[in-house]
Parts: structure tokens; sequence; C-alpha cells
């Protein structure tokens, strides 16, 4: 059977990056799965057996720039030609203020989410760039967009994730590669049930207007779209808010949320 081509997804092994690659693998994609985790590749690797060889996965460390690179190369020489990517890899780390946070912690949050982000998409850009050009993108966050409290780090990664994909995008345009973010309110995930409290959870339904967590699979089409260059050719250097409507809130009345 054909397919639509061969999508990268790092992060690709729960979460987020999970529900995109099986919607992509719904969707008649290639997809490698790249994971540090491998847990939870085992546990991908047996979910996606139906799929036989449209699927591949493989142990990633994001913050190894030689192992990027190595990974790439295989995916575009043996399963490609690359012509997707999706950054889903991320750390949290935890809700901490910003006197209290140990730069340690910074660098390893920035090492991770932001300049694995860029080792990944630069070695994918460079395949492309020689092939039928492709489309790249970034999980970033509503944390990068509103100053939200105990996420010094965190958020300082995901802004500079929406700033590297406006300036990638306008520089990879000219070689037919699109790079797009997408921006995530609270999403249902492994991590985030390991860091939200229940008084986060009651904070984040405060300020939601849907008053609810996003499910990952509501998630997956937003990066399915912009994979897919007959639905998006034209949108490029944009960051989509699947957030329930966080960011456009300003005072929401309090009989809306009885």
């Amino acid at each position: 059977m054909d397919t639509k081509g061969t999508v990268f997804v790092t992060g690709g092994a729960s979460g987020i990056g999970l529900a995109i690659a099986r919607s992509l693998l719904d969707e008649g994609w290639r997809v490698v799965i790249a994971d540090r985790a491998r847990g939870n590749l085992d546990k991908a690797r047996g979910g996606f057996a139906e799929h036989g060889a449209h699927v591949r996965c493989e142990s990633l460390d994001v913050a190894d720039e030689n192992a990027v690179e190595r990974a790439i190369d295989r995916c575009d020489m043996d399963f490609g030609p690359l012509v997707g990517l999706v950054n889903s890899a991320g750390i949290f780390g935890s809700e901490t203020s910003a006197l209290e946070t140990d730069t340690g912690l910074f660098r390893q949050i920035l090492e991770v989410n932001l300049i694995g982000s860029f080792v990944t998409s630069r070695a994918a850009a460079r395949r492309m760039r020689v092939g039928a050009g492709g489309s790249i993108v970034n999980i970033s966050s509503v944390s990068g967009l509103r100053g939200n409290s105990g996420r010094v780090a965190y958020g300082a990664s995901k802004a500079a994730v929406i700033q590297m994909t406006k300036v990638m995008a306008v520089e990879l345009a000219p070689h037919r590669i699109r790079v797009n973010a997408i921006a995530p309110g609270p999403v249902e995930t492994p991590m985030v049930k390991d860091v939200h409290t229940p008084e986060t959870r009651a904070e984040w339904l405060r300020m939601v207007p849907q008053r609810r967590y996003c499910e990952p699979e509501e998630l997956a089409g937003a990066a399915a779209f912009l994979l897919d260059e007959r639905k998006s050719s034209y949108i490029t250097g944009q960051t989509i808010c699947v957030d329930g409507g966080f960011t456009a809130a300003g005072l929401i009345a309090r009989n809306a949320l009885v």
C-alpha cells in the first residue's frame, strides 16, 4: 500500500507523541517512533504490530546530538525519504519559583526541550532540503506564551521553541520546508499526571473556558493537519494553540463556570 511518506516522531512512545504517531499511522503515513524510555518503546512496538513495516521504534535521547544525526540518517536512507518531523520529546521538572530554580535544572530543560528540538529539526531539514521538502511540527506549550507561575525554565524553553519555529520557517521556506508549532494547554499525559496536583488541576480548570483537560488524541489532529501538504501547504511559521480557550480568556463570568 502506498503511504503519504515518512514522519519521525520524537517522544513518540507515550503521551502526545504516541497519540500523534497512532493518528499518523491510521492516516497512512510511515512513522519512526523515537524515545529514550525503552519500556514505553517496547509497549509501543507491541501496540503497533498491526501496522507491520510502516512503523519502526528506536531508542533515542534528543540531548545526544550525534545520536540524533545517526537516527535521522537511518530514517532517511532506510525508511524514508523523510518528509515530516514532530518534536514531541520534552521534560518539565517541577513547579518551582524563579528564585528557587536551580541552574542545573534550567540547563537540563533547555537541553531537551529547546536544543533537542533544534538539533533534530536541523538534521531533518538538511535531508528534506535535498529531497521534496517537508513539514516540521514543534510541540511547544501555552507556558511559552503566558507567564505561568512556577515554570520559569519550562516556559523559557517553550517560548524559545516558538521563536525558533518562526526563524526556521523563514529560512527554510525557499527549500519547500514548512515549520510550525503547537502550543497545548493542559493535556492528560503521564507527565502531567505526575506533576499536576489537585490544586494545580483546579487552577487550570478555573482558567480554561472548556473546563477540562485535553486528550492527547485531540491534539494529534492538529499535528496531522500541519504535516499534510494537501491541507496546510500555505501555513508556516505559525503557532496553533490547542488549549480549550486558555490563551483567549480574559475575565470569565463566575456563572459560566457553574
